[in-house]
C-alpha cells in the first residue's frame, strides 16, 4: 500500500510534464535525471548524517565532499539563481558523481552520468521539487520510485522491463524467500523483483510493535525482526545483471531507495561467454532463489552464448537458453519462479523438448501456472505462464492452474475488476495434494510425472484440463408437442383479434 500523498503524487505528476515541456520525451531519460537529482540529495544527507555521528562520537570522518561548505552539496546548490545553478550541477556536481568509487553499487553507474537537461528554468523546477519529495522517509521514499516507475507502463514504454507489481508480488510469494539466502535475476531491468524480494521480508518480518501507522492509516512495516540479516541484506542478498546502462542506474537507485545500500548489480549479458569469467559466483551454483522475467525475442550472437547453455539445450531461442541459465545459476536445491512465453510448454522443436525433458526429468518441476494472455498489455498480447521449478531432485507430480483474471481488465487499460484468481491460485498451491487435487475439470489439479513423459513432456494445462460435460434433461416429446401445441392456439387467437381490428 503506497504511502505516498495525493499532493506528492501531484508533485511528481507535475516534474514529468515539466521535463515533458522542457523537451526531455523519453520516460527512461526522464527517470535517469530524476535519479541523478535524487542521488545527488541523498549524497548531502548521508554526508550530514555522517557529519552528525563523527562530532557526537569525536570519531574522524571521511566524507565524500570537502566539509560542509563544499558548493556541490545539495544544500549549497539548491538555492542558487537558474544559470549559476546549471553550470555548478553540470561542471561540478556530475563530474564529481564520475569520481565518486565505491559505498553504493549506484557510483559505479555514474562513471558515464550525464546532464541532459539544458535549460536553466528546467534544472530549477527539478531542483526545487526534489527538494520537497519524501526522500528521507522510510517506506515513503521507496513509494515514490515506484510510482516514477509506474510512469514507464502510462508512457507505453518497450514492456519487457515492467512486469505487473501484482504478479511480481504473487511470484515472490509462491517461493516465499528467507532473510538468509542470496536472491537473483539474470535480466533485472529495474529491479522489481529484487524490490518485491525486499518489500516481502519486510512485511513477513516486523513484530505487532515494529508494525506503525502512516499519516493516511496505512501500515508501515520496519522489519525489525530482519536486524541479525542486515549486513547479508545489504551487502550480498541481491544480485542483478542485465545489459542496459540505463537499467541498471535506475534499478540500483530503485534498491536504494527501498533500504537495500549496497546490491550486487552489474552491466552483463548473463547468456554471454564473460559471465561465468567475470561472475563465476553467481554465474554457477551460487544462488538459492531466482526471479525472472526475462526477454522472449532478442537477436543473439550464437558464437557469443557460453557452451554450458548450448550443450543443455541446441538453440538459439532466448527463452530457452535463459531456462538453462537459471538451472546453471541456482544451488542445488534452489528454486525459482520464471515467466515463460507459452510456446516454451508445447514448442514441438528439438530444443523445445529437450529443455522441458531437463526440466522434468534432471529437476523438479513443481508447478505451471498458465496467465491470461492481457497480462502484459498494452506491450504485448501474448499468453504467458509461469514455471515454478527446483534444481536437482526430480519431478513426481507438477501442479497446474489456470488463472482466467488477475485483478485487471485483459485490454490494452487494465482498469481493475473484481474477478482475481490469483489469491486463490496461491492458496491451492500452498495446500497441494496429489491425492486430493484430480478433479481435471477444475481450474487446478496435479498431473503425476508418468503421463506427462508419455505426452512428451508437453506441459500445456489444456493437454491435460478435461471439459465439464453438464448433463441436459428434456422433457419427453409429447410434452413437448403438447406445449408446441398450446403456443400455435395462443398465435392464431392473437392473429384473429388483429384481424378483427383491421
Amino acid at each position: 500500500m503506497s504511502t505516498l500523498t495525493t499532493q506528492q503524487k501531484g508533485d511528481i505528476d507535475k516534474l514529468w510534464t515539466e521535463f515533458w515541456t522542457g523537451g526531455i520525451t523519453n520516460p527512461l531519460t526522464v527517470i535517469e535525471q530524476i535519479s541523478f537529482l535524487m542521488f545527488a540529495r541523498l549524497l548531502d544527507v548521508m554526508e550530514t548524517t555522517g557529519e552528525r555521528r563523527a562530532a557526537r562520537t569525536k570519531k574522524p570522518f571521511r566524507g565524500r565532499f570537502n566539509g560542509p561548505n563544499d558548493p556541490r552539496r545539495w544544500k549549497n546548490f539548491k538555492q542558487k539563481d537558474a544559470g549559476e545553478l546549471l553550470r555548478v550541477v553540470r561542471d561540478e556536481v556530475f563530474p564529481h558523481f564520475r569520481k565518486l568509487n565505491g559505498g553504493t553499487t549506484f557510483a559505479e553507474y555514474m562513471q558515464d552520468a550525464q546532464l541532459m537537461v539544458h535549460k536553466p528554468s528546467l534544472l530549477v523546477s527539478a531542483v526545487n521539487m526534489i527538494d520537497k519529495l519524501p526522500i528521507t522517509d522510510g517506506d515513503a521514499k521507496g513509494d515514490l520510485y515506484e510510482y516514477l516507475l509506474s510512469k514507464l507502463t502510462t508512457a507505453g514504454i518497450n514492456g519487457q522491463f515492467r512486469t505487473p507489481r501484482h504478479i511480481i508480488r504473487f511470484m515472490v510469494e509462491l517461493l516465499e524467500p528467507k532473510p538468509t539466502e542470496t536472491i537473483g535475476d539474470p535480466a533485472c531491468g529495474t529491479a522489481g523483483f529484487l524490490v518485491g524480494v525486499m518489500q516481502y521480508l519486510l512485511e513477513t518480518h516486523t513484530s505487532s510493535k515494529g508494525k506503525l501507522r502512516g499519516e493516511n492509516g496505512e501500515a508501515i512495516f520496519t522489519g525489525d525482526l530482519l536486524e541479525p540479516y542486515r549486513d547479508h541484506i545489504q551487502n550480498g542478498m541481491f544480485h542483478g545483471f542485465d545489459f542496459d546502462a540505463t537499467m541498471l542506474r535506475i534499478a540500483s537507485m530503485n534498491l536504494m531507495l527501498h533500504g537495500v545500500d549496497n546490491p550486487d548489480i552489474h552491466y552483463q549479458d548473463t547468456l554471454s561467454n564473460s559471465f561465468p569469467e567475470k561472475f563465476s559466483k553467481q554465474a554457477t551454483g551460487g544462488l538459492d532463489v531466482i526471479l525472472a522475467n526475462p526477454p522472449f525475442k532478442g537477436s543473439l550472437d550464437e558464437g557469443d552464448v557460453h557452451p554450458t547453455l548450448t550443450q543443455a539445450v541446441k538453440t538459439k531461442k532466448t527463452e530457452l537458453l535463459f531456462l538453462a541459465l537459471i538451472l546453471r545459476m541456482l544451488k542445488k536445491g534452489g528454486r525459482s519462479a520464471t515467466i515463460v512465453p507459452d510456446g516454451v510448454l508445447f514448442g514441438s522443436s528439438k530444443a523445445h523438448a529437450a529443455l522441458r525433458e531437463l526440466l522434468v526429468k534432471d529437476n523438479q518441476l513443481e508447478a505451471v501456472f498458465a496467465l491470461p494472455s492481457g497480462v502484459f498489455k498494452p506491450y504485448a498480447g501474448v499468453s504467458t505462464a509461469i514455471l515454478v521449478f527446483t534444481k536437482g531432485g526430480k519431478t513426481d507430480h507438477v501442479f497446474f492452474y489456470d488463472v482466467d483474471a488477475d485483478g485487471y481488465s485483459l485490454d490494452d487499460k487494465r482498469d481493475p475488476v473484481g474477478e482475481n484468481d490469483l489469491p486463490d491460485a496461491l492458496e491451492r498451491w500452498r495446500k497441494r495434494s496429489a491425492k486430493k487435487d484430480i478433479d481435471r475439470t477444475a481450474k487446478h489439479f496435479m498431473v503425476p510425472v508418468e503421463e506427462i513423459e508419455r505426452k512428451s513432456f508437453d506441459l500445456s494445462i489444456n493437454r491435460y484440463k478435461e471439459a465439464k460435460h453438464e448433463a441436459v434433461e428434456y422433457d419427453p416429446p409429447k410434452k413437448i408437442v403438447a406445449k408446441l401445441r398450446a403456443l400455435e392456439s395462443e398465435i392464431a387467437k392473437d392473429l384473429s383479434e388483429l384481424e378483427a381490428m383491421l
